[in-house]
This record gives structure tokens, sequence and C-alpha cells, in this order.
């Protein structure tokens, strides 16, 4: 089929494949997102104020070479070299095993992967292209993404592993009991379900030039990666991959306090907890810059209250509304 601007990515799913799907978050990926906002290739949205904050720090570490051959290879709406952003494996994964997979890279996939990136781009200037050749080009890249992640996301990523880890606890919840449609319905407006037709499959329709494409689980599941900086959904259709989504996170723009009336009634805090659930109470004193003890002293007068209930996963508990706390947000459970 002939390219053309606007087109198609099919994935069929079948039953096997919801219970095969799994959510994954990655710091790896999260960093280089930070970059593509950085760099100005993604648009930074909600987040151009703390963008701004990390700008300084940006421009200097892309005077050092790695950074700036790294970010020649940032392309929107076109193939990223694969090794740069391997595949997360679970929930919990630490980005120095992440980095680990990266320098592992044998060179010459690491230059197979750059040559397919560089395709169709002007030729880089001759120091990036230098460094883009260099043998140990994986460890270059590396190096450069633990510098990124140490000095512009950890300093943020205790609040931002908050955001995903509850982007994951809602999603995850929402495939198990309803399945495919309602785990998908608000992460994009170009993302959909389609039933009417044997198998069922998802449609994914892209604004670029591109050829229609069908792809098809076969019961291996779908890997879901929330981003806080990620700006768009992207779909990871790689053999080398496990077959992927990765999405905005749920919950990104949301402000530690709300404008209703219920902050006069019950207090900022307290509001702005019952609109952040489903959390932990470690997750909401990242989400909302509070002690560990102050959150969970809001949350145990909002339990007593019996606006919220609480339910054990491992070592944690996870607060969800109650009835009574849904109908006194007056929203849609999802609109926080």
């Amino acid at each position: 089929m002939g390219r053309s601007m606007g087109w198609t990515i099919r994935i069929e799913v079948g039953p096997q494949d919801v219970m095969a799907s799994r959510f994954a978050i990655s710091p790896l990926i999260e960093t280089l997102h930070a970059l593509r906002i950085l760099s100005g290739s993604h648009e930074a949205g909600v987040l151009q104020p703390w963008a701004a904050s990390k700008r300084a720090v940006y421009v200097r570490l892309l005077r050092e070479p790695g950074m700036a051959a790294l970010v020649t290879l940032f392309r929107r709406g076109a193939y990223n070299a694969d090794f740069t952003g391997p595949p997360p494996s679970g929930v919990n994964v630490a980005i120095e095993d992440e980095l680990a997979v990266v320098r592992a890279t044998p060179p010459a996939q690491a230059h197979d992967e750059i040559a397919r990136n560089l395709a169709g781009l002007p030729a880089p200037p001759p120091e990036i292209r230098a460094t883009l050749e260099r043998p140990d080009v994986a460890q270059v890249f590396a190096d450069t993404l633990e510098a990124a992640w140490r000095e512009i996301l950890a300093p943020d990523w205790p609040r931002f592993k908050a955001i995903l880890e509850r982007d994951v606890v809602r999603r995850a919840g929402r495939l198990a009991t309803y399945g495919w449609s309602a785990a998908l319905e608000d992460l994009s407006p170009r993302i959909r379900l389609r039933t009417e037709r044997d198998p069922a499959h998802i449609e994914l329709r892209m604004d670029h030039a591109g050829s229609d494409e069908t792809h098809r689980l076969g019961g291996r599941g779908l890997l879901f990666v929330p981003s806080v900086c990620g700006t768009g959904v992207g779909a990871y259709l790689e053999d080398a991959w496990p077959y992927a989504l990765a999405y905005p996170a749920w919950g990104v723009a949301v402000p530690p306090a709300r404008r209703d009336g219920l902050a006069r009634l019950i207090g900022k805090t307290r509001s702005a907890i019952l609109h952040a659930l489903p959390a932990t109470t470690t997750q909401l004193a990242a989400l909302l810059t509070l002690s560990v003890g102050g959150a969970g002293d809001h949350v145990a007068a909002l339990r007593g209250a019996g606006l919220i209930s609480g339910t054990r996963t491992g070592r944690a508990v996870l607060y969800h509304r109650t009835a009574l706390g849904e109908a006194l947000i007056g929203d849609r459970p999802d609109d926080a």
C-alpha cells in the first residue's frame, strides 16, 4: 500500500491477550521522553514550568558529544533506535539495570539501528557522525543517559513514580475487570477498540506519513508503559520488543488543590487527596508534597468519615474513594 499522510495501525486482540497483558514503569524511557521535551522534539504542555526549570542543566549537558549525538537521533513519526530505550521488565525496574542492557548492545546492532534511524535525515555534522560511528557508541549513550537521569529526572522521580504507579493501578484494574475497551477509552482520541468484526482489534490512527499496518498479539498480550513526560501515544511493534503502547499517564495535570467548594468544606489537602485517589499513603505524600505521617493523618480522617476505603496490596494499602466519597467530589470517578 502506498505511503500517505494519515494511516492506521491495527493490533488484533483475543481473550487470552487480556490475561497476558502487563504494565511497566521505565525510568530510562522517562529520561528519554524528558530529553525530547527539553530538546524541542516534543512539546512540554503542562510540564512547561518543569521543563523551564531544567533548561540550564540540559544546555550544559548538550555540550557533551554523547548528548549532542543522542538528540540528533530524535525523530517524530519515524523509526528511533531501539537500543537506547530497551523494553522495561516490570514496575520496579532500576535504571541501573536498564542502562546495563544499553551498555551490552553489540556494536553491529547499535550501528545498524543508528543507520536506520538516520535514513532520510540530513547528514549530521562530522563531529556528530564521529560519535555515532564509535565502536563503543552504546557505552557513550548509556553514560549520557545516566548523567541526564541523575541531573534532570532523579530529583523529581518520587513524585513522577507515584503518578505512574497510580496510573498502573487504575488502568490494570479496568483491564482486568472490564476488558480492553475500559483500559483504552481515555488513552488517546486516536485509539479505539473495534469489535464489529472478528477478530477484535485496537485501532491507532497516525497523523504522519506511513502505510497501514496490521499486527496480531496472538496471546502474548500487550505491554502498557505510562509516561509523565511522554506527550503522545507510541506503538512499539518491532520484533525485538514486546508489543507495547507508551502513553501519557493519567493525572499528570492534577493540581494539588482544587478550585471547588469541597476544599472550603474539608480543607484543600483532604480535597486534593480525594481527587488524587487511587493511591497509597506514600504515593499521596510524593504527589502532594506532604510528609508520609501527615498524609497518613489526613487519610485516617477521610477513612473515619467513610469517604475512602483501603485494600492491602503486598506491604502497602491502596486507598479508593467510597460511593460517598465519589458523590462528595461531584465528578465522574475518572475526571480527576
